[in-house]
């Protein structure tokens, strides 16, 4: 039978993938790549598209497609055995890349290719592909001579390990700590809903009483509702220190794996900083935005500085007021970080009348989804519908697989939704592709021509589905949660509605790293609107099934609308303190010199910041997305491209009609944004939607902090 790793025919065959298929796959696609490549290499043609750009594309499209199958496994169904081969691989397919990008004769092909004839006859998009790539050569040290090519090489190698290493850690931590309650009194005030997983929880495990952890369906909850201050403080302690040397070992399951991630963050910037000077410039910062937006570290901090400025009096205003109502109301004169969430929504009930737990009734799953496919069906003219095939495979029961098809009833293209949260899933939301829309075949073995219709995973860490007096009751979001679902659908349509035919710069790929959160931020909005949230919300207890069918009363709405920048200077500072360190650490940190992250960390929130954590608190080494992600030296992107799409967003609410879901202002938006991908300039793209460049004035007003 054949290796399901090595058939590209069609989805993914997740339920036939077995731990002994991952190696041999992958060591014959980094074979039949470096095949291709020798062949490629020793081509004595002028190179074209044709015979060198494209035997390329397609020999690493199949290794990214079979390795991004296992390092999805590895994010969503993580167990020991996948973690010890995904581990192994892991520096053979960066071995491969970080040679590929540094291989002189495909570079000077390259050259070649971009000073040929040929390369003024290309469409926009191939062009876009050899200048990306002619960069990201130069990025990966082709121009290094070849004793520091080694070291390079190195270097892409060991900041691969460590990063895997850090999510690993962190990922064990967060699975190890469960606390076991027995006394019912310390549950007062916990939903009923999170109380109730908490009892499954323990009952899975033979156990009595109630169960929880640091997942976040299981910790939020008692942060912001648990009247037992002492439970409150036992788990923000152990969140808070997680994945550090305060909790590693870790004590309550006698594992003795070193999980502290201090050493991996000082190492990494280590090798970071080395990698900057091998290639030439001042910090690693220069490296990361040479692929962005921005220009410079100084023009972020620039940024960032200004947006603090304008956030910083909202955000002492919201502490005040936070601090006086506490020791008004509620007789606590020392607010801890460990009260802060619990005050905030005693604050937020007594100032609002309303209560997030209010609100989360009326955003069961089952009309959220409904509601949400209703909001771009009608923006982008398409329908969304699950797939039912017999012959789906999936990763674990609670997936589902959904398909977009096009007017003409054209599958254009195909997601799956993984929304809880569970063992073994590391946390948070996050898209990924899993096949990129691109033409293939034509002349020669292949055939026929066709375009490759993308896929894509779509992943969240919600609560699942509890049974309340023996009825089983669909899931229930919070209104943040709702927020989070179209942040990462954003994403999907990025990947799922393009109309790039060319690989390179297809959907997501290409798009400078500080623009690629405008379509998933720009989505967020939807979430504010009346005409939205009348017909994706019922209360759970008057769903169909119940004989009812209501939909969230208006009161409550406006009284949402009216809390929705409820401590939005403390939101949007704490987001600004995090990009600071984020963009200090990688451009004028000197790691090894006396000074640790943390250290930096505090100077910068002495700096910025009104609250200042406990001690204790160990927030760098659980920063997964500047050391186990993408993100290093680019947290900034997400208040960069929310200047971008608040402004997108704006033109929706300047519709004529009143009516934001504007099927007009939606097809702006797809022709010159999702549909173009990474073909054009990210800042062409949006220009060409709005008519002129971004301004921070929409951005400003969403959070209530424009001019009076």
């Amino acid at each position: 039978m054949m290796n399901p790793l090595l058939d590209f025919s069609g989805l993914p065959r997740f339920a036939d993938i077995r731990i002994e298929h991952i190696t041999p796959a992958l060591k014959q696609l980094l074979a039949d790549g470096r095949n291709t490549i020798d062949r490629i290499r020793d081509d004595d043609a002028m190179p074209t598209w044709q015979n060198f750009v494209q035997p390329i594309t397609d020999a690493n499209e199949r290794l990214s497609r079979a390795w991004g199958q296992v390092s999805h496994l590895n994010a969503v169904a993580n167990t020991p055995a996948l973690r010890e081969t995904y581990n192994a691989n892991l520096p053979l397919i960066t071995q491969y890349y970080a040679e590929l990008a540094q291989d002189p004769a495909l570079f000077e092909k390259f050259k070649q290719l971009r000073n040929s004839q040929e390369f003024e006859g290309l469409n926009q998009a191939r062009k876009k592909i050899i200048e990306n790539d002619l960069r990201d050569f130069r990025l990966g040290g082709a121009e290094l001579p070849p004793e520091k090519k080694k070291r390079f090489l190195q270097i892409q190698e060991e900041l691969s390990a460590l990063g895997s290493r850090f999510n690993d850690n962190l990922l064990d931590s967060t699975n190890n700590f469960v606390l076991h309650i027995q006394n019912a009194d310390e549950l007062s005030g916990i939903p009923d809903d999170a109380v109730q997983a908490a009892r499954e929880i323990a009952e899975k495990d033979n156990a009595p009483g109630w169960k929880f952890t640091l997942h976040a369906p299981s910790y939020m909850p008692i942060m912001q509702y648990a009247d037992h201050r002492a439970l409150r403080e036992t788990m923000y302690r152990a969140y808070s220190t997680r994945a550090s040397e305060i909790r590693s070992p870790a004590p309550q399951t006698g594992n003795a794996v070193d999980l502290d991630n201090t050493p991996l963050i000082a190492k990494m910037l280590e090798l970071r900083k080395e990698e900057a000077q091998l290639l030439g410039f001042d910090c690693y910062a220069e490296v990361s935005l040479a692929t962005k937006m921005a220009s410079t570290p100084k023009q972020v901090l620039d940024f960032l500085g200004e947006l603090a400025a304008k956030a910083k009096p909202y955000a002492e205003r919201d502490l005040k007021e936070l601090r006086q109502f506490a020791a008004e109301k509620m007789g606590l004169e020392n607010v801890e970080s460990w009260d802060l969430a619990y005050v905030s929504e005693k604050l937020r009930l007594d100032r609002y009348a309303f209560s997030e737990q209010e609100v989360k009734q009326y955003f069961p799953e089952t009309s959220v989804l409904p509601g949400m496919f209703r909001v771009v069906e009608n923006l982008y003219g398409i329908t969304i519908a699950r797939a039912e095939a017999a012959d789906i495979q999936l990763w674990h029961t609670d997936v589902k697989l959904f398909n977009i098809t096009g007017i003409q009833g054209n599958l254009i293209g195909r997601f799956y939704l993984d929304l809880y949260a569970r063992p073994g899933k590391r946390g948070g939301g996050w898209m990924d592709d899993a096949i990129s829309r691109r033409r293939i075949g034509g002349s020669g073995i292949q055939g026929e021509e066709s375009i490759q219709v993308p896929v894509a995973y779509l992943n969240c860490n919600f609560s699942a589905p509890v049974h309340l007096d023996g009825q089983a009751r669909p899931a229930l979001f919070t209104h943040d949660d709702v927020i989070t679902l179209f942040h990462e659908f954003g994403h999907g349509l990025h990947h799922l509605l393009t109309q790039v035919e060319d690989l390179g710069v297809s959907g997501i790929h290409g798009v400078e790293w500080d623009a690629v959160e405008l379509p998933s931020q720009f989505m967020e909005n939807f979430c504010w609107e009346w005409e939205v949230l009348r017909d994706m919300t019922r209360h759970v207890d008057s769903l169909p099934y119940s004989g009812g069918n209501q939909s969230i009363p208006r009161d409550l709405f406006e009284k949402m609308l009216a809390a929705k920048n409820f401590q939005s200077g403390l939101q949007m500072l704490r987001q600004i303190e995090f990009a600071l360190f984020d963009m200090h650490l990688h451009a004028d940190f000197s790691p090894g010199e006396g000074k640790t992250a943390q250290q930096l960390l505090d100077e910068i929130r002495e700096q910025v910041a009104v609250i200042i954590p406990p001690e204790f608190n160990r927030f760098p080494n659980s920063f997964s997305h500047i050391f186990g992600g993408g993100y290093a030296a680019g947290y900034y992107s997400y208040k960069w491209a929310e200047v971008l799409s608040a402004d997108a967003y704006s033109l929706f609410e300047e519709s004529p009609a009143g009516v934001v879901v504007n099927p007009e202002a939606g097809a702006r938006f797809w022709n010159e944004i999702l549909a173009v991908g990474g073909s054009r300039a990210a800042l062409e793209s949006f220009i060409a939607f709005r008519g002129r460049e971004p301004k921070i004035d929409a951005l400003l007003r969403h959070h209530g902090m424009a001019p009076a």
